[in-house]
């Protein structure tokens, strides 16, 4: 038998593509799990909305997983980024997810979505082994996090054969980051344009992902100075 949460969730997931990520659904799911109402009120404070934040979670997981028992011989960077989103969204059941899609766009939960975005992009960087430091650790997941949310989008509506419309849309938007990180190289290598941006590119230079605290915290400029 599974922890609290996760019988709660794994019960929601029945009702989930008829009654969404909604206050029937939680009730629902505290019965048939034999929980309680009372008691899944204690492990999900917010209901459903925390329910439909640790299936995505659980994606993230799921797909950590199935990356690392993945053989990766001969894979380049890029090939290594569209596997781990595609692995993401194998993980995922559709109408899950476009229930959710459709939660966290409520003005009132677009901060959660946007937050369990960047935890995504920051769980697939993470499985790939990324050791960047600086501002790069920022620009990664956020590049990265654009595409995700655009591939999703399109994932939820691609009705083709083994979803291939949207792999190959994947293919294109990740191409499109590693051009991007190949014209950030370059800038830097630019006589004048380079010269003209070294004091920016100083300032940005600072600017340190979160070290010793949880990812979705603010940076920290210099040594010990949070953002």
């Amino acid at each position: 038998m599974g922890s609290a949460p996760d019988r709660l969730l794994d019960a929601a997931l029945c009702h989930v593509a008829f009654d969404g990520w909604s206050e029937m659904t939680f009730r629902a799911a505290a019965e048939d799990s034999g929980i309680g109402v009372d008691l899944a009120r204690v492990v999900c404070p917010r209901g459903a909305l925390d329910l439909a934040a640790a299936y995505h979670r659980r994606g993230d997981r799921l797909m950590a997983a199935a990356y690392m028992a993945t053989d990766l011989t001969g894979l380049k960077i890029r090939e290594r980024v569209a596997l781990a989103v595609r692995l993401r969204l194998e993980a995922a059941d559709r109408e899950a997810v476009r229930r959710g899609a459709a939660l966290f766009a409520l003005p009132q939960h677009a901060a959660e979505g946007a937050a369990l975005i960047w935890g995504t992009a920051d769980a697939i960087w993470h499985a790939l082994g990324d050791t960047s430091d600086d501002i790069n650790w920022y620009s990664k997941r956020a590049t990265l996090g654009a595409v995700y949310s655009a591939v999703v989008l399109y994932w939820l509506g691609d009705e083709s054969e083994g979803h291939g419309a949207s792999w190959e849309f994947l293919d294109r938007r990740v191409e499109d980051v590693m051009r991007f990180e190949k014209f950030k190289a370059r800038v830097r290598e630019m006589p004048v344009l380079g010269a003209a941006l070294a004091g920016p590119l100083k300032a940005l230079g600072r600017i340190k992902r979160p070290d010793g605290a949880p990812r979705d915290l603010p940076g920290r400029v210099g040594e010990g100075e949070r953002t």
